[in-house]
């Protein structure tokens, strides 16, 4: 009843505002923006930091997002080097230059690296990002998990003035295919301001998806779908100024998302081409277990800023922790027979509980400014997956982490910058005595429970990276960099499947990452153009392989070799009318085997252009263009199938079409169109993935209608 009101007063306010034309539009473009806070802990100009970096600012945030809610869509299209949206909750297969980035909100990291579940991703909505800043490349400067890079959603902040401003937005989106039962509706708002030295900023936002079709009008899938899903998000920052120069921060952030449906999935076989898609059908045949998605995780976050803590000295110190329950789908996959289990539904849990010095002092001498960057990093992150029943399928998990870092930077006239810096981190990951489940793909193949000893795994690392960018003219500006990641990720995929009877024979070893990097960027004008090329290796990669005895796919630890190009222009071509163009193209192989990586890492060469045009004062319209190509490395079986992550990926296009229209000062109306020309596809991990149920296909032509008032 809520989706269906809600749809109509979306459509009734969009309709009210198109009619009312009094006052000319605020719309404008942003400028490019120039500072960063991500890529080594301290407010810095994108000009000095000698590697790739992509900043999404709110306009192209909100541009977007008129066509899709989702920041897994609006980061496939507008970050070279992040593999294509899997047009769904879950975020697998969507690696940074082939490994998995770190997520993180102003700098706390959301991933849960010791039990991956690809879902950090979706951790904050839309309305509470100001901008998005994205490092590429293997990184150590926020500890475990960035292999791949680091995105960093950053938050807004509260008006400076003393005077309450805010915001209501509504929307309705709905399936232009087959309109039925595929009506949603969004509402958001935001109010934020200032009392003498208080500020505040509060956003909130509720979303209920219809059914989503596909070209055809079909329902998707329902594996990690977005059918029938309920998703909240409520942010709140508060402020403290002590003075000029002191300030005392809180943040608090709820997020939940899950579906809630009464759908069941037709199952079709991606080898000979058949979809996966949802119809209705009788409660039994309904999706067993509790929704799907992110069960109200909690962010919590108190800093402390110091500007001038000595004469050229600042401080930042956080506390933060972090609470995160993510509810998977019910699978046949985890069935025992003997015990009474058709199936089971797992649940990562992730506690963490984190505190950060960061210190920033900079010193200026003739020709030469010198700053560095030091500090030390605490970390305590217990995390499991155990079974909706009650059975345990990953063990506790207790990592305790220390690490000390120092980054130094060095401009040498104004056009010379030159990085380096070390991080030395200490790891203790604590495992009690546990058993694997027997899980059974039939009652006649089984895997063989084991009872493993338990332990306290040490590790500690160093890790180096040192770069330099030459500023040599607008036009011409090179940079080359190294830089290591140490990366203990997904430790308990591999407690899971152990085959051996004391976690020390288990291949638990950190992998230390290695990432070489040459590029440049150019400034003519309005044309600005930029270019990398990297090469990433490791000795100890996690890949999967597919054991034909108990019908389980389980981790391969060999070493890695990943390498790959990536390119971004971005024109003025008038005032009015600007176009973003990138193209991306990554690969990998085991190195052992010399043996091309799968999927889940690896992702098909990617194309993308965004055309901003400002038609009118009061107009504004945004049409975007997605090419992913083709990506074939693996052959089929005996058995005439792929296997694993190794399907055959075939090239699709995607275009989509969004606009706004400024009634005035306040009112705004706008719409969006995602896949404009109904194209029938599969997206790359549709294709890939021949596990059962991914084979699902895109989204069809779906319309959003919304409006927005600013007060």
């Amino acid at each position: 009843m809520l989706k269906t009101s809600l749809c109509l007063l979306s459509v009734a306010v969009s309709a009210a505002a198109f009619a009312d034309e009094n006052t000319k539009n605020s719309y404008s473009a942003d400028p490019l923006e120039h500072v960063i806070v991500s890529g080594s802990r301290i407010v810095e100009s994108i000009d000095e930091v000698p590697a790739s970096i992509t900043i999404i600012n709110q306009q192209q945030i909100q541009q977007h997002l008129k066509v899709n809610p989702e920041l897994s869509s609006l980061l496939a299209q507008m970050v070279p080097g992040l593999a294509p949206s899997t047009g769904s909750s879950s975020n697998s297969g969507q690696t940074l230059r082939g490994r998995a980035p770190l997520i993180m909100i102003d700098g706390v990291p959301q991933s849960t690296p010791l039990r991956n579940g690809s879902l950090g991703v979706k951790t904050l909505d839309a309305s509470a990002i100001a901008r998005i800043e994205v490092i590429k490349g293997a990184t150590s400067v926020y500890g475990n998990g960035a292999s791949g890079g680091v995105i960093n959603y950053i938050t807004k902040q509260a008006q400076s003035n003393n005077t309450a401003s805010g915001e209501f937005s509504i929307a309705s989106r709905f399936s232009a295919v087959k309109p039925a039962e595929s009506a949603g509706a969004r509402v958001s708002a935001a109010i934020n301001g200032k009392l003498d030295k208080f500020s505040y900023l509060v956003t909130a936002s509720y979303e209920e998806n219809g059914v989503q079709r596909d070209a055809e009008g079909d329902i998707l899938g329902l594996l990690y779908g977005l059918s029938d899903s309920e998703t909240e998000n409520y942010f709140t920052k508060l402020s403290y100024d002590f003075d000029d120069e002191k300030q005392l921060q809180f943040s608090y952030n709820f997020y939940s998302s899950q579906q809630k449906t009464d759908l069941g999935d037709v199952v079709g076989d991606g080898n000979i081409g058949e979809k996966t898609y949802a119809i209705h059908v009788p409660k039994e045949l309904q999706k067993q277990g509790k929704p799907q998605g992110p069960e109200g995780n909690v962010n919590i976050t108190l800093k402390y800023l110091d500007y001038a803590l000595l004469e050229n000295t600042q401080m930042t110190l956080d506390l933060y922790k972090q609470d995160i329950e993510n509810v998977f789908f019910f699978s046949t996959a985890l069935a025992n027979p003997d015990e009474g289990y058709s199936g089971g539904q797992s649940v990562i849990k992730s506690n963490k509980q984190g505190a950060r010095a960061t210190f920033n002092s900079q010193f200026d001498f003739d020709n030469l400014t010198t700053t560095l960057i030091y500090g030390i990093d605490a970390l305590n992150d217990k995390t499991s997956q155990p079974l909706v029943d009650g059975r345990v399928w990953v063990p506790e998990m207790d990592m305790e982490s220390v690490a000390g870092f120092l980054q130094t930077k060095w401009v040498i006239n104004d056009d010379i910058i030159v990085k380096a810096g070390v991080r030395k981190e200490n790891i203790d990951l604590t495992v009690a005595d546990y058993q694997t489940l027997k899980l059974c793909k039939s009652e006649t193949q089984c895997s063989v429970p084991m009872s493993v000893r338990g332990d306290t795994l040490k590790y500690q690392a160093t890790t180096y990276n040192a770069g330099i960018k030459y500023n040599l003219t607008d036009a011409f500006s090179p940079f080359i960099s190294y830089s290591q990641g140490s990366d203990i990720s997904d430790i308990g995929r591999l407690l899971r499947t152990a085959t051996v009877n004391d976690i020390a024979l288990i291949q638990t070893q950190a992998s230390i990452i290695d990432n070489y990097e040459i590029g440049f960027t150019s400034q003519f004008d309005e044309l600005r153009f930029e270019f990398a090329a990297y090469r990433s290796t490791s000795e100890l990669g996690t890949s999967n392989k597919f054991n034909p005895v108990t019908g389980i796919y389980e981790p391969v630890r060999a070493p890695q070799k990943i390498w790959g190009y990536e390119g971004l222009v971005n024109y003025t071509i008038t005032p009015q009318l600007k176009l973003i163009a990138t193209y991306s193209y990554v690969e990998g192989k085991n190195s052992a085997n010399d043996e091309y990586l799968g999927a889940k890492q690896i992702s098909p060469p990617k194309a993308t252009a965004n055309l901003a045009w400002q038609a009118h004062d009061d107009v504004a319209l945004t049409l975007s263009y997605l090419h992913v190509g083709d990506r074939k490395r693996f052959a089929r079986n005996e058995q005439g199938q792929y296997v694993g992550d190794q399907g055959a990926v075939d090239s699709y296009n995607v275009v989509n079409l969004s606009g706004q229209y400024q009634i005035n000062s306040q009112w705004s109306s706008y719409f969006g169109i995602e896949n404009l020309l109904n194209s029938d596809y599969y997206p790359a991990r549709s294709q890939a993935y021949t596990y059962g149920g991914y084979n699902i296909k895109g989204l069809g032509t779906t319309v959003t209608l919304g409006a927005n008032y600013q007060f």
